[in-house]
């Protein structure tokens, strides 16, 4: 029967089946020799077939995978050269991120989003801990807002603790498969027991000597929000290396830059000093943000040094 993975814990996978039971499953080998240079061959969100077991009851066999529509992915922290994905056939993902106690970095913030654009996978940006903030963290947090709105982006400021901004954020959620992700610390699982009913996720504490959160959540799952939307929660993300990507490809994945591809001199233009280049002209004409296009060099290194 058919079934949709709502959990992976790297050897057993938690299988919703169509009948509505869930199925501890296994994988028949064969999978695990794909080629794919990925750590994990089945990822959360994935539709699968699977056979019950008819001699231990809640148990099957997963004998097949459907093609995806869509994954994103990240570099494995534990396999050099390998890939692990994060979750596969979503709707949106939702970043969300704090200005401070964790901060997260606006380098972070623009590497997840040209992921997410590279599979074609929109974004929201919700801000969090509004009701901590100071007056200054308050004014950068409208700087950015204002920037990714401009490019595209949906962004919001919330308050999970004092529920500010949740009715909002339910109708951004509705009816779709919505990936969560930031960086540990920023309420990901506090958001998670709110949205979600009946869930007592465990939260952490935010370390104030490292300004960095504990991790709570050590695999990839989907939860059911209701009848028609879900949401996977992953692993707080340290570093979201950018894979399967050439340098020339990156400036496809900034939306304010991809409406000049195409006018530089060169046809290999990688944007950074070359003559005639259309992005560099916005750039100084202040059509593209300046903190954008850092983000774009920093990524164009990190491709550099892992060649």
């Amino acid at each position: 029967m058919k079934g949709q993975v709502y959990k992976s814990t790297g050897s057993w996978y938690d299988v919703k089946a169509n009948n509505g039971s869930t199925y501890q499953s296994r994988l028949r080998g064969k999978f695990k020799q794909d080629g794919l240079k990925v750590n994990n061959p089945i990822a959360v969100g994935d539709w699968v077939e699977v056979i019950p077991d008819e001699k231990h009851e809640n148990t099957g066999l997963i004998t097949s995978i459907e093609p995806r529509e869509n994954y994103i992915i990240r570099k494995s922290t534990r396999k050099n050269g390998f890939s692990h994905i994060l979750a596969a056939n979503v709707d949106q993902c939702l970043l969300l991120a704090t200005i401070s106690f964790p901060r997260t970095s606006q380098g972070f913030i623009d590497r997840f989003l040209v992921s997410a654009e590279s599979f074609r996978i929109p974004s929201l940006i919700i801000f969090n801990k509004k009701d901590i903030l100071k007056p200054k963290e308050l004014k950068k947090v409208e700087a950015w807002r204002d920037m990714y709105e401009s490019i595209g982006y949906q962004t919001d400021l919330i308050s999970v603790k004092t529920e500010e901004g949740l009715a909002r954020l339910k109708q951004h959620l509705h009816g779709k498969t919505t990936l969560i992700a930031g960086h540990s610390g920023v309420g990901k699982s506090t958001l998670l027991n709110e949205l979600v009913p009946g869930l007592s996720q465990k939260t952490g504490e935010v370390s104030t000597f490292a300004n960095k959160g504990t991790h709570t959540t050590t695999f990839a799952e989907m939860f059911d929000v209701d009848e028609n939307s879900k949401i996977i929660d992953t692993p707080g993300i340290k570093e979201l290396g950018l894979v399967d990507m050439e340098a020339y490809e990156i400036s496809h994945y900034f939306p304010e830059m991809r409406q000049y591809l195409g006018e530089c001199k060169f046809n290999n233009c990688l944007h950074v000093n070359e003559p005639g280049c259309r992005i560099i002209e916005a750039l100084e004409e202040g059509d593209i943000y300046e903190e954008r296009y850092i983000s774009y060099l920093s990524m164009l290194e990190d491709y550099d040094s892992h060649r």
